[in-house]
Parts: C-alpha cells; sequence; structure tokens
C-alpha cells in the first residue's frame, strides 16, 4: 500500500515551462484526499520554492537532496557540512577561482554567474542547445571566469556565517575523479551535465525521505517517488515504489521500477492510475 509519494521537481513534476500540467494538480489532490503524503524531494533549497514547485499545496519538502527536511510544523533533519568541511570547499573555489554557489535555509548566495543560472530565463535558453554543448560550455565557462579574480573571493560571504546545506559548482562530469580527491568528505550529485550538486558524504533525498518516514511511521516500502535525473538515482532505488519519467536519462529508466510518460506528456497522472492510486 502506498503511502507517501516523492517528487522530484524540474523534468518531473513541472514542464519545460517550469509550471505542473492539469492532471499533474489533480492526480496529487486525488492522492491527498485519500490520506497520502505528497513531498518534494529536489536538489533545490527553500528559497522561492513556493514559485518552483506552481505553488501546489505540498505535505513535506526533502530539499538540498536530503540535507534539510521540513513540513509546516517543524524541521524533521538539518544535517549542514562541519566547519573544516565548508572550510574546504571555500579554500578549493578560492584556489581555483571556481564559480559556485552556497545554500543557507535563507538564501543561495555566491557567484554572479551561477545567478543568473538559476534564472527562468537562463534555463529556457540551456534546453535549445544541444546535449554535448553544456559540457564544452562549462569548460570554456571555468577557463573564462578563472583568471583575474581576487583572492579569498568567498571567504568573505557573509552566508558563510550560516549553516551551509549543499553548494552548487560550475563543473562537468569529466571532473567527478578530481572532486572526489579535492573533496572527499562530500557526496557528489547532479541534475544536470554542467553542475555538480556538493553535500555533506552520507546525505541523499533517499536519506530524507528516510528520515520523513520514520517521522510518519511510515515504511520506505509504502513510499513512491518520482524523478528524471542522477540525483534521483539513490531515491529510485531505496523507495518501494521508484517512478522514471519517460524523459529521464536511461540510467534513471534502469533504476526504477516503472517508466512512466514524459513531463509533459501527464506522466505522474499516468503513473498513479497504472498503481491504482487514484481513478
Amino acid at each position: 500500500m502506498i503511502k507517501a509519494i516523492f517528487f522530484d521537481i524540474d523534468g518531473t513534476l513541472v514542464n519545460n515551462n517550469a509550471k505542473a500540467l492539469e492532471s499533474t494538480k489533480q492526480a496529487i489532490a486525488q492522492a491527498q484526499a485519500k490520506g497520502i503524503l505528497c513531498g518534494i524531494a529536489t536538489g533545490r533549497g527553500p528559497v522561492h520554492l513556493k514559485k518552483q514547485i506552481d505553488e501546489l499545496n505540498f505535505d513535506v519538502f526533502v530539499t538540498y537532496n536530503g540535507q534539510l527536511v521540513y513540513n509546516k510544523e517543524t524541521t524533521i533533519r538539518k544535517e549542514a557540512f562541519t566547519e573544516e568541511t565548508l572550510n574546504r570547499i571555500v579554500s578549493f573555489a578560492d584556489r581555483y577561482h571556481r564559480q559556485i554557489m552556497f545554500g543557507s535555509r535563507r538564501s543561495l548566495e555566491g557567484s554572479s554567474l551561477m545567478r543568473f543560472g538559476q534564472n527562468k530565463w537562463a534555463k529556457k535558453i540551456v534546453r535549445f542547445l544541444p546535449k554535448h554543448f553544456p559540457t564544452t560550455l562549462t569548460k570554456n565557462l571555468i577557463s573564462r571566469f578563472s583568471i583575474h579574480r581576487k583572492e579569498q573571493r568567498y571567504r568573505e560571504l557573509d552566508i558563510l556565517k550560516e549553516p551551509i546545506y549543499q553548494c552548487v559548482l560550475l563543473s562537468p562530469r569529466s571532473e567527478t575523479v578530481f572532486l572526489k580527491e579535492e573533496l572527499p568528505d562530500c557526496h557528489l550529485t547532479r541534475s544536470n551535465p554542467y553542475t555538480v550538486d556538493i553535500i555533506p558524504a552520507g546525505g541523499s533525498k533517499l536519506v530524507g525521505i528516510q528520515k520523513c518516514a520514520d517521522y510518519f511511521d511510515i515504511g520506505l516500502e509504502e513510499v513512491m517517488a518520482f524523478g528524471d535525473s542522477w540525483n534521483d538515482l539513490e531515491m529510485l532505488r531505496g523507495v518501494g515504489f521508484g517512478i522514471a519519467m519517460g524523459n529521464a536519462e536511461e540510467e534513471i529508466k534502469n533504476a526504477a521500477k516503472y517508466v512512466t510518460k514524459n513531463s509533459e506528456d501527464d506522466g505522474i497522472y499516468h503513473a498513479l492510475m497504472h498503481y491504482g492510486v487514484i481513478s
């Protein structure tokens, strides 16, 4: 029996225009009416989250890839970087003059280039680029913006006085081994080819969902989750019903229990009908 459902946002809950389909809204409302807990499981932070999920009324929020979990009443999980690990990340970013963002509960600060990348217009532009282009673009941007930068650029940020739950680094997939060597106390995951999400070691969306399940006295085998990208892998493998969107990467589809239609074609509604969650 399914007692909780978690949704990734981009490429899953919302379409290419950052809007939830009417069929998705109806399906979630029907599931909640049956007493099923519905939540978000995202790499994003709480900042502007209500707008990003098209103002849908969710019961619980797994944010920053599981590092900050909360509902309207309480914080269920908050696992920030240790001071030592955060210092290592800041030193790495300053030493190599990298483009990086730091996420706290109240804000996301750092690289101005990365802030532009969070802009909805920038995201629309990226969708029209060839798939191989973002990685090439990332390498060029890293090279272009790594010169003539002042030392200690990030260490001066006021946000570093707050708990930091996730960092987002401009980085192609080809840098994975290098980053693991430089940041051994971190878990690296990504939702696209050109940025990597950095969280404390041992964290993931699945860990955040597990904390939710414990809090609401639900077993993971009673949880369904929807996703489309690499940061959804642990989640889709670990819950009872892992659903990959039709537009998901092949690796994600292979890890899922069921592959539904894409995010533009009533994928969520179709899967919930398939499993009898809604009628």
